[in-house]
C-alpha cells in the first residue's frame, strides 16, 4: 500500500491559509474625553498617583485597619469577584483553544458473528470476525479565514480583562465602604456620649429648676423649658443608641464576619483623625488609574471584537474532519506494514438565506458597542464628578471646620455667662436653656462636620483609585 503524500503540502496549505487569514474587527479608536482637560480646582493637585498610596497608609489607624484586613479576607462580594475572574480566564481559554485543531486518540475492537445460512457463509458456515484499529483524528476543526474565530477569542480576552479590572473596583469599593462605615460608628459614638452628657446636665438644672420652682422662685415656665430640654436630650440618647447598634450591624454585614469589640469600642473622632494628602494628577490620569473606567474601557473593545464576528457570520465557513492510523484483523498484526489508512473530509457553509438573522446579530453588536461607548464616557464622567467633588472638599471643609469650632467655642462661653447671670439673679433661666441648646447643637454639628471631611477625603482617594495596594 502507497503511504499518502499529500500530508506535507497539505499542511503547509493549512498553516499558510490560516496565517493569511483576515479580520472584519473595525479599527479601535479610543472615544475622545468627555470632561475637561483640568479640575475646576487646582488645589491639591500634584503629578502624583493616589493609587500608589496603599490602604494601609492612607488609613494609618490601627483599629480601622484590622477591621478592613477581615473584610478582604471575608466579604462575600469579594469573593464572588474573585470567582468570577476565574470564571472568565477560563471562558477565555476555552475560546482561545478553538483557533487550535483538536486531536483525539481513538482505538477499539469490533467483532462480528455471521450465521452459517447466509449467501456468503453458506460454504464455509458461521464465522465470527475480529477487528482492530488504533488512530488519531482531527474532528470539525474550523478554518478561521475571516477571522470569526480570532474575534471571538479578542471578545473573551477584553471579557476576561474587564472582569478582572472589575474585581479591582470591588476591593476598592469595599475598602472606602468599611473605612466610611467605621468613621460612623465613632461619629455615632460620640454623639451619645455628647447626648448622654447633655442630658446628665440638663437632668441636674431640671432638678435645681423644679427645687426652684417648688421654694416659688422659678415659674412654671421655666420648669417645663427645662423638662423639654432634659425629654430632648433623652430622644436623642435613643436615636445615637440606634445608630450605633445599625452601625456596628452595617460593618459586621460588610466584613463577613463576627468583628472583635475591642476593635470597635474606642471608635472616636477625637482620636486625631487626618488622611496623607491624596495626588490628584490630571483628569486624562483616571483612564488607567480607576478600574471601574478600564473594566468599561474593556468591555468596549469586546463589543468592537464581536462586530468582526457578527461580520465574518456572512462568509464561507470551512471545517475539517480527518483521521489516521492502522487496522486489522488480528491484534498482533494491528500496526505492521500495509494497515494503514485515512479519511478526510473538508465541508463548506455558505450562508445563503436565513430570514436575516445575521444581519441582525449584526445590527445587534453595532448597536451594543454604541452602549459600550456611552457606558465609557459616563464611567468617565462619572469619575470627574467624584474626583472634583472631593477636590472641593479638600478645598473648603478645613475653613468650615474652623469656624464651627469658634462658633462652638463662642456658645460654650455664652453657656458659661448665661449661667454666672441666672446665679446671680440678673436673668431668668430660660435664657440658660437657649444658651444650653445653641451649645448643643454646634456640638452636634462639629462631630457631623468632622465625619463630613473624612468622608471626603476617603472619597477623592477611592475617586483616583486608591485602595488596591496595601
Amino acid at each position: 500500500m502507497n503511504k499518502p503524500r499529500f500530508a506535507l503540502p497539505f499542511l503547509s496549505a493549512l498553516t499558510l491559509t490560516i496565517l493569511a487569514g483576515c479580520t472584519m474587527e473595525p479599527k479601535y479608536d479610543r472615544p475622545a474625553l468627555p470632561v475637561a482637560s483640568d479640575w475646576t480646582t487646582s488645589k491639591g493637585v500634584d503629578a502624583g498617583k493616589a493609587q500608589d498610596i496603599g490602604w494601609s497608609q492612607f488609613f494609618n489607624q490601627p483599629e480601622m485597619k484590622q477591621v478592613i484586613a477581615l473584610a478582604l479576607d471575608n466579604n462575600r462580594d469579594l469573593r464572588v469577584a474573585a470567582l468570577n475572574v476565574d470564571t472568565a480566564r477560563a471562558t477565555f481559554q476555552i475560546d482561545r483553544a478553538a483557533l487550535l485543531p483538536t486531536l483525539d486518540g481513538t482505538a477499539g475492537e469490533t467483532a462480528q458473528h455471521l450465521p452459517g445460512n447466509l449467501y456468503s457463509t453458506k460454504a464455509t458456515g458461521p464465522a465470527t470476525y475480529q477487528q482492530y484499529s488504533a488512530g488519531v483524528g482531527v474532528s470539525s476543526y474550523e478554518l478561521d479565514l475571516f477571522g470569526r474565530v480570532r474575534s471571538l477569542r479578542d471578545k473573551g480576552l477584553e471579557t476576561y480583562l474587564a472582569t478582572a479590572a472589575t474585581q479591582r473596583a470591588t476591593q476598592i469599593t469595599l475598602v472606602s465602604e468599611v473605612a466610611e462605615g467605621y468613621l460612623s460608628l465613632a461619629a455615632d459614638n460620640d454623639l451619645l456620649k455628647l447626648a448622654i452628657d447633655t442630658a446628665n446636665s440638663q437632668n441636674h438644672s431640671y432638678e435645681l429648676t423644679k427645687r426652684s420652682y417648688d421654694q416659688g422662685v422659678s415659674n412654671t415656665q421655666d420648669l417645663v423649658q427645662a423638662e423639654t430640654t432634659v425629654r430632648s436630650a433623652q430622644a436623642d440618647i435613643a436615636q445615637y443608641t440606634r445608630q450605633v447598634r445599625q452601625d456596628v450591624n452595617a460593618l459586621t454585614l460588610l466584613v463577613g464576619a463576627q468583628i472583635p469589640e475591642k476593635l470597635l469600642a474606642n471608635a472616636s473622632l477625637d482620636n486625631n483623625w487626618s488622611f496623607p494628602a491624596t495626588p490628584a494628577g490630571l483628569p486624562s490620569d483616571l483612564l488607567t488609574r480607576r478600574p471601574d473606567i478600564i473594566a468599561a474601557e474593556h468591555t468596549l473593545k469586546a463589543a468592537n471584537a464581536n462586530i468582526g464576528a457578527a461580520r465574518a457570520a456572512f462568509f464561507p465557513r470551512i471545517t475539517l474532519t480527518g483521521s489516521a492510523g492502522t487496522e486489522s484483523g488480528s491484534l498482533s498484526n494491528l500496526f505492521s506494514g500495509g494497515s494503514g489508512f485515512w479519511s478526510f473530509a473538508p465541508s463548506l457553509n455558505i450562508p445563503i438565506f436565513d430570514g436575516g438573522v445575521n444581519q441582525a446579530n449584526l445590527d445587534i453588536a453595532k448597536d451594543t458597542k454604541k452602549i459600550e461607548i456611552a457606558n465609557y464616557e459616563k464611567a468617565i464622567q462619572t469619575a470627574f464628578k467624584e474626583v472634583s467633588d472631593g477636590l472641593a472638599g479638600q478645598a473648603t471643609y478645613g475653613d468650615q471646620l474652623k469656624s464651627i469650632q469658634l462658633e462652638t467655642a463662642a456658645n460654650q462661653r455664652n453657656f458659661d455667662l448665661s449661667q454666672m447671670r441666672f446665679k446671680g439673679g440678673i436673668d431668668s433661666y430660660l435664657n440658660v436653656l437657649v444658651a444650653q441648646r445653641s451649645l448643643y447643637g454646634t456640638q452636634k454639628t462639629l462631630i457631623s462636620t468632622k465625619l463630613a471631611q473624612l468622608n471626603s477625603d476617603i472619597t477623592l482617594f477611592k475617586a483616583l483609585g486608591g485602595g488596591w495596594k496595601k
